[in-house]
């Protein structure tokens, strides 16, 4: 209300003027201003909200308390400026911005809208959102004030950046990982999940996980599994899967429930790391291991039958020489010679599994060794069989010994007749192979390089997953009794692993088996070995110490040698030997030493003959060639060695060649 007061003539206030206007609306909205602002105020601090004004003529700025905290200030000793923003603002941000606000101000962006850096007052560096616009141009249309938000999203930039970093871990993670819903529908995989399962993500989305079910579980086996899950628990263990093209891979899983806030499940997280390559590798170190305990007690058990053989063969020789072919006791002998033999060369096979004997290796082109055995092999393979050779031309030579390569193929042809009964197809392959760096991965012992390679097939029954576990072991046969002596395979096994080889065989029951075996090509540099293949005669009268704890081997030894003029001494160990070589040196030529007895060895014997006369000519004894002991006694200075069981041209040749080398 507005009072005017009124006067007379006299200048006397005679009355007053009354003007009264209803204030009730503007008061109201006053009222309703006043609690607008203070409702604004409360979000702005409940939502830890800044605010700025900004004169862009004078580059200074105007910011409520909120924004003054933001940035690591008290209210009153905070001036912001745009000079002090390009001092805090992070170098990698500052010419984004500064583009960013050019470009609002000249009106091509309507709102300013960005995300930056800003170094506090204790030097740490906060994420920064600032939401603004221009509120005020001068005449000639120029922007002159800008005023806005500013957000504090340190955390939320924090926890996107540890998002990213998951995903960009789950991306690229070895493991599948695959997230379903409560319900087993499959929401999410990565790309491991389809490199190992060759189903897409576009493939995998919306399907259950049962597609990769292969039948290796049974019902029980899925059901506990989601008893484990839907109860709450992490379930563990081994699956046995098919992938997309049918073959099958196992995988340890671990799948695990996710709860909401509430605590209900809402997802299953299965993260499963393939380890069909590991356990492969695990399988064949096992069987490797295994083989070589099996050669080991092969090589053992061949040691301890040779002495025996070299008694019943050499005796038998000796009769059969002092005898006409006439006479009643020589056909017995001959079958009694004939039964050693038989076990000699069941000792043979049992070696090369072994890998006691040292292959006779000449450079070799093992196509000419196939061709050189084919007629052999359309007279053992019955002719309802069909033989097919597919020869690879310029096939590299190998540095192998050519009895053995025939044994491999032989065995393998006799394994192959035998798979077909009633007939099929039998193909011999070669071709050359580059082993390299991934494939030595897969297999234990397989050296990169480059390998001329056999491939022997047949159609026949083939051999369930049992039997190709089995199938090199000595003796392991499915062969009724009396077909086959289980040393076929055996003897293929140690023959290509003594030729520094690989062989592996894949089989399916009903249609058919196939052996790959790889020979390593011979360098160009390699020297192949010559043998000396002139005769020597027997004879001699020269001193020899005969040094074996068998008592049988070393009466052989001794008839040998005196037949041929030789002098013997014995000696039943290496102790014995060393006490008459040092009494008798001068008169003894030569030593016959067996490598294995009791009290002294014969390496530990040979080193201590050494040391009494370095020139002291040695021939080591041994039923296998290839035992380290017998390499070992050659670089010790040994002249070379003799096989048991002992033949008597042998044993007199190798005798005579080293007594002439002087």
């Amino acid at each position: 209300m507005l009072l005017t007061p009124t006067r007379d003539l006299r200048g006397k206030v005679s009355g007053c003027l009354a003007a009264m206007e209803d204030v009730t609306e503007r008061k109201s909205a006053e009222e309703a201003l006043r609690e607008s602002e203070k409702r604004l105020e409360l979000a702005v601090q409940g939502a830890d909200l800044g605010l700025w004004d900004f004169d862009l003529k004078s580059g200074k700025a105007v910011v409520n308390e909120e924004a003054a905290r933001m940035a690591g200030y008290e209210p009153a000793e905070f001036a912001p400026s745009l000079s002090l923003f390009e001092q805090l603002c992070h170098p990698e941000d500052k010419e984004r911005v500064l583009l960013a606000l050019s470009a609002h101000t000249k009106g091509e962006f309507p709102v300013l809208d960005e995300e930056f850096r800003l170094r506090t007052k204790s030097g740490q560096w906060k994420w920064i959102h600032v939401r603004g616009k221009v509120v005020e141009h001068d005449e000639q249309g120029n922007a002159v004030r800008l005023a806005g938000t500013i957000l504090d999203i340190t955390k939320r930039k924090r926890s996107e950046l540890a998002l990213r970093r998951l995903a960009t871990a789950v991306e690229q993670a070895e493991e599948a990982i695959a997230i379903t819903d409560s319900a087993g529908t499959i929401q999410y995989v990565n790309p491991a999940f389809e490199k190992i399962t060759g189903y897409s993500r576009d493939e995998a989305l919306g399907q259950n996980p049962r597609i990769l079910k292969s039948g290796e579980h049974d019902q029980e086996f899925y059901s506990n599994l989601w008893r484990t899950i839907t109860g709450g628990k992490v379930w563990k263990g081994r699956f046995v899967n098919r992938r997309r093209d049918g073959t099958f891979y196992r995988e340890d899983a671990s799948i695990s429930p996710v709860r909401d806030r509430s605590g209900a499940i809402v997802n299953f997280v299965a993260v499963k790391r393939d380890v069909t390559q590991e356990l492969s590798l695990q399988e064949q170190l096992l069987q490797a291991q295994k083989m070589e305990a099996v050669g080991t007690l092969a090589g053992g058990i061949a040691h301890d039958f040779n002495n025996l053989l070299t008694v019943v063969m050499g005796f038998s020789e000796l009769l059969m020489a002092a005898k006409d072919q006439d006479h009643p006791e020589y056909g017995d002998l001959r079958k009694i010679l004939q039964a050693a033999k038989s076990g000699a060369d069941l000792v043979q096979r049992l070696l090369m599994f072994s890998r006691a004997l040292e292959p006779k290796r000449l450079p070799m082109n093992l196509n000419k060794q196939i061709l050189q055995i084919e007629k052999l092999l359309r007279r053992t393979i019955p002719k309802m069989i069909d033989i097919r050779l597919d020869l690879a031309s310029d096939l590299p030579d190998i540095n192998a010994d050519a009895s053995q390569m025939e044994q491999v193929l032989l065995n393998l042809a006799v394994n192959a007749r035998d798979a077909m009964p009633d007939g099929g197809r039998f193909t011999v392959r070669t071709d050359i192979a580059c082993l390299d760096e991934e494939y030595s991965k897969l297999y234990v012992d397989v050296e990169p390089g480059q390998y001329v390679a056999l491939e022997v097939s047949d159609t026949g029954h083939g051999m369930d997953r049992e039997t190709l576990e089995r199938v090199f072991e000595p003796f392991f046969t499915t062969k009724e009794m009396g077909r086959g002596t289980g040393l076929g395979l055996a003897m293929v096994y140690g023959i290509v692993k003594q030729h520094n080889g690989h062989v592996t065989v894949s089989s399916q029951v009903g249609k058919g088996t196939t052996f790959r075996v790889y020979l390593p090509v011979m360098p160009a540099d390699m020297e192949p070995e010559v043998e000396d293949s002139s005769e020597m005669h027997a004879f001699g009268t020269e001193t020899i110490l005969l040094v074996d704890d068998e008592e049988f081997v070393r009466e052989l030894g001794v008839r040998i040698l005196t037949r041929q003029g030789y002098t013997v001494l014995q000696a039943v160990n290496g102790a014995e030997a060393l006490e008459l070589f040092k009494r008798e040196s001068r008169q003894i030529s030569l030593v016959i030493l067996d490598l294995i007895m009791p009290e002294m060895g014969g390496t530990e014997c040979l080193k201590e003959l050494l040391k009494i006369d370095a020139r002291v000519r040695i021939l080591v004894a041994s039923g296998y060639s290839a035992d380290a002991s017998v390499r070992r006694a050659v670089q010790m200075g040994a002249k070379g060695f003799v096989t048991k069981p002992f033949r008597v041209k042998e044993l007199l040749r190798n005798v005579r060649r080293v007594l002439d080398e002087g």
